[in-house]
């Protein structure tokens, strides 16, 4: 494993307000302190059907990412409509597979009643406010979104938005083209 933070280079805020969860990232992909893209699609819809829709946004190496979001389809699959199981499950693996171990990156998930953080250290957590700010700029988009979950005028999505933009006016490895999922909830 390297020595990088694993949260290094991306932005992607979580918020649960209202009727709607919300996951919202940024499209900036750094290497160093070069950018080479400025619209990549961090957060995506990783399951939809009857047994719920489930939503994701990634911080760290995309192809780690996209491995870790297959094993949790994949473990969604054996566990319909149990996010919570699914991502136990899958942070199992993630923690003693000799392979998945050394993926560097973190995910924020969300069905309509959880929002989850998963790491490679074995961590499944779930934000007693409903917000959750991952990446380098994730500190600061989630200060953001905790300014302004009370605002009466501002809906998750909107709170989502500002906070990114926030969050890219602080940290250099963050940009304002935002890709936004979102769940209704009944």
């Amino acid at each position: 494993m390297s020595d990088t933070p694993l949260w290094h280079g991306t932005t992607i805020i979580a918020v649960r307000k209202g009727n709607k969860v919300v996951i919202a990232g940024d499209g900036q992909v750094s290497m160093g302190s070069t950018i080479v893209k400025g619209n990549a699609r961090k957060v995506r819809r990783l399951k939809s059907g009857a047994a719920g829709d489930v939503i994701g946004g990634f911080a760290g190496a995309t192809a780690d990412a996209f491995a870790l979001f297959e094993r949790l389809e994949a473990k969604l699959e054996k566990h319909p409509g149990q996010l919570m199981r699914a991502c136990v499950e899958m942070a199992k693996d993630w923690r003693t597979d000799r392979y998945l171990r050394r993926l560097e990156a973190m995910m924020a998930v969300a069905d309509a009643t959880t929002s989850l953080i998963l790491s490679g250290t074995g961590d499944v957590l779930e934000p007693e406010d409903g917000l959750i700010g991952i990446g380098s700029g994730g500190a600061y988009a989630l200060s953001a979104a905790r300014a302004l979950i009370d605002l009466d005028s501002m809906d998750a999505e909107a709170i989502a938005r500002k906070a990114l933009n926030i969050a890219a006016g602080i940290c250099v490895y963050t940009n304002t083209n935002v890709t936004l999922e979102s769940i209704e909830l009944t």
